[in-house]
């Protein structure tokens, strides 16, 4: 396994020069695998920003290698942790396999289209990951492979699997996983770090985000992996940080707030999506992908056999533009408004707190474009998108859940109450934008609908919306 030759070099723009693992090399190499390459690591935003073509596949990739550099920076701080290389490798697996649950344009699929075919049917992209994982084992008879690198199966493919998944929520009064005993708690917070949210996914996404976007990153990885090391907490061990670092992993979460507002969130990525779902939703019944044993699946069910799910990527955006079957015209159309930027109309938008929401009446988005109808429009021709942005905890200071050490003892891990941190730190840590779209966009007196919504705001105490490119109107004292 320490043999030089065995190991790939993968030239990436973001961290150079990654030294994989022959196993890792095996994993990539499948269909299962090579599938992330035709899926938009950023979904709709690749028809706002022109360099955000970049995919799951070379994210993925990118996460395994941090998982790897992570542990091993662990290993060598502390070696009386008791790291092996059995660990490393599969935390480097499961860093790389955390995404191949992911469906067509990403958390399009799972967030935006499969809740309008499927109501109330509970699944995460996750959920796929883990599925796909052992259809990428089973299928490509990778056990011996990972037995011949010194894995212990069925051990440790439940430890991957539950690094990609996060704790059993039914195992509350005992520690919630198998594959690793409770004083290698640590190593489930280098994928996936459940309980604040500082992990190798977060990493990638942030510096490679932000270099295809064309936006600065203000957090370094690199130097965060200088200062972690592992302390004990009521007999738990967790990855913490030097005290000195918390204005970094400020930044750290506000990085991550602006490329939701800049970017995830915009309001043209937005509406895209919601256009990308609605002919996905039209389209769904209409295609049709073989699965295993010759059954057929459609866009929303094809989750559930993992050999059809290989076979659904964004290529499916272009089938069904480019189809002439009747049945996909509707899609058809939608899509054909995305491409020639023929997209709903913004007409306005009002940036108000989560709680102002809450209070709303559960059907407040149909009396909303109930309320706008008028001058030739009926509700139907409007959109209603709500967004909510954030650190990463709601509402919640994001650092309250974070454990730091001191130089003095860094043995003792503690939390940094904000006052010693900065008078000038966020009070508020969430918000959310009410956003109004108008499907009809030749011509259509627009005016009356927005004074409209401008009385629909007012008359709930919701700050007054604005429109882009001019100047913000006085806001409503009661919507402050």
């Amino acid at each position: 396994m320490e043999e030089q030759g065995q190991y790939k070099v993968f030239n990436d723009p973001i961290h150079g020069h990654m030294e994989l693992h022959p196993l890792l090399v095996k994993i990539i190499d499948t269909p299962q695998f090579q599938r992330l390459r035709n899926i938009k690591q950023l979904g709709g935003a690749y028809f706002v920003y022109p360099g955000a073509s970049h995919n799951r596949f070379e994210h993925s990739i990118g996460v395994g290698h941090l998982a790897g550099e992570l542990a091993k920076a662990l290993l060598a701080r502390q070696p009386e942790l008791l790291i092996t290389e059995r660990d490393i490798l599969c935390v480097q697996i499961a860093g790389l396999c955390h995404d191949l649950g992911h469906g067509p344009f990403s958390h399009l699929y799972d967030q935006m289209f499969i809740p309008k075919p499927r109501p109330g049917h509970k699944w995460r992209h996750e959920d796929a990951s883990l599925q796909m994982f052992d259809h990428l084992v089973e299928r490509n008879g990778l056990q011996e492979e990972m037995k011949k690198y010194g894995l212990v199966l069925p051990e440790d493919q439940t430890f991957i699997k539950e690094m990609i998944a996060g704790p059993d929520p039914e195992k509350v009064d005992k520690w919630p996983y198998e594959g690793r005993p409770q004083e290698k708690s640590f190593l489930y917070e280098i994928v996936a770090n459940k309980p604040n949210g500082i992990d190798v996914d977060k990493f990638d996404y942030f510096a490679r985000d932000c270099h295809h976007l064309g936006i600065r990153n203000n957090f370094d990885h690199l130097r965060y992996f200088k200062f972690a090391r592992v302390c004990e907490v009521d007999g738990q061990k967790h990855i913490c940080s030097r005290d000195k670092e918390v204005n970094n992993l400020y930044d750290m979460f506000h990085t991550r707030y602006s490329l939701h507002r800049r970017a995830y969130q915009h309001s043209v990525n937005n509406i895209m999506e919601f256009m990308i779902a609605e002919a996905f939703v039209k389209a769904d019944e209409h295609i049709q992908i073989e699965g295993s044993r010759r059954e057929m699946f459609t866009l929303s069910t094809a989750k559930d056999n993992m050999e059809a799910y290989t076979k659904l990527t964004d290529d499916v955006f272009n089938q069904i533009l480019n189809s002439s079957d009747q049945g996909l015209a509707e899609a058809r159309e939608i899509l054909q408004r995305i491409i020639t930027r023929n997209h709903y109309k913004l007409l306005a938008e009002t940036n108000c707190k989560p709680s102002q929401v809450e209070i709303l009446e559960a059907n407040w988005k149909e009396e909303l474009t109930g309320a706008l109808q008028g001058d030739g429009l009926n509700p139907e021709d409007f959109v209603v998108l709500v967004s909510t942005m954030d650190y990463g905890s709601n509402n919640e200071d994001p650092i309250r859940k974070v454990y730091f050490y001191s130089k003095r003892d860094p043995t003792r891990a503690f939390h940094i109450p904000r006052e010693r941190v900065s008078s000038l730190l966020p009070t508020c840590f969430s918000e959310t934008l009410i956003r109004v779209y108008c499907k009809k966009t030749d011509g259509e007196p627009l005016e009356g609908v927005r004074e409209r919504f401008r009385n629909w705001c007012e008359d709930r105490g919701l700050p007054i919306p604005q429109v882009e490119g001019q100047e913000a109107p006085q806001q409503n004292p009661g919507g402050e």
